[in-house]
């Protein structure tokens, strides 16, 4: 046997066995057989992927290898980490269209229920992420704000690509009292709200590319994290918004809207501080399998 390594169900004189590989393949990811190197959209073989990583490979139809592996090692990573069983959703914008971008990793099936996207107005979506035009693109997640677990326990997550001061929110749920939002970069500062608190991180920001997580795990604090540094702010506790988190623009009902292109973007539970550290080592470990990294 020539299978030097046995990921997955090598053949013969496979060099890389991920999946199944046809004889002779040198590296043929996904199952593959003799008629074609291309793989199909499942990755078989003896327990080298993750079964919901492979729900989602299924689902949004992936079929490029290094897009299978990367979107593999993020969630086995984000279970190593103790922090896959904390998200409502987890948006990773692979595939390069509208169709696969739409899918929760969490729940890849297409329904309102599992979370999964709608756009609306005007993107473009490539290997490098989801574009809103700025003026009317966004998308509606239909996850409520009010259905996640606890006031206290709530994080959402954003990444850009796009270094711009555009004053809009990047991810937001705004119900007209209370509102959970990303602004990445509005007159050189971070903002961030938090059931209607609103606060500035640091002046001057430097810009609005990388991870951006709004995290909230007590009644008196909001942390605020851009990668890998971290910002506190004071603040006092209200309600939840009562709508949906959107996508690319401020809230269902008002504009502004952001012309930065997304790369990811999360929803779910508090993160201690250790979590938000590793989440981005996954994130941007996820970003950089893909040569999409900022």
């Amino acid at each position: 046997m020539a299978n030097t390594i046995d990921w997955g169900q090598g053949a013969v004189n496979n060099t890389i066995g991920w999946g199944k590989g046809k004889t002779n393949a040198t590296n043929n990811w996904g199952s593959i057989y003799d008629s074609t190197a291309a793989g199909e959209t499942n990755i078989t073989g003896g327990g080298g992927v993750d079964a919901d990583a492979q729900a989602f490979i299924t689902a949004a139809s992936i079929t490029d290898p290094t897009q299978q592996s990367a979107i593999n090692t993020l969630v086995t990573d984000l279970k190593g980490y103790s922090i896959w069983s904390k998200m409502s959703a987890i948006y990773p914008f692979v595939g390069g269209t509208a169709s696969t971008h739409k899918y929760n990793l969490k729940d890849p099936r297409d329904l309102d229920a599992a979370f999964r996207l709608v756009f609306s107005g005007g993107w473009t979506h490539s290997s490098n992420g989801a574009l809103p035009n700025g003026t009317n693109g966004y998308a509606d997640t239909k996850l409520n704000d009010n259905t996640l677990n606890t006031l206290n326990n709530v994080h959402i997550s954003v990444y850009s690509r796009t270094n711009t001061t555009t004053q809009s929110a990047d991810i937001s749920s705004y119900d007209g009292t209370n509102s959970t939002a990303i602004y990445p970069y509005i007159s050189n500062n971070l903002y961030t709200m938090a059931h209607q608190t609103i606060i500035s991180a640091v002046t001057p920001f430097v810009n609005s590319l990388g991870l951006f997580i709004a995290n909230r795990t007590n009644s008196t604090q909001l942390f605020t994290f851009k990668n890998t540094t971290k910002y506190t702010s004071a603040f006092n506790s209200s309600s939840k918004s009562n709508q949906n988190f959107i996508l690319s623009r401020a809230s269902a009902t008002i504009g502004n809207y952001s012309n930065r292109q997304l790369a990811f973007s999360s929803i779910g539970d508090g993160l201690t501080d250790t979590e938000a550290a590793n989440f981005y080592t996954a994130v941007q470990s996820f970003q950089t399998a893909l040569s999409r990294n900022v």
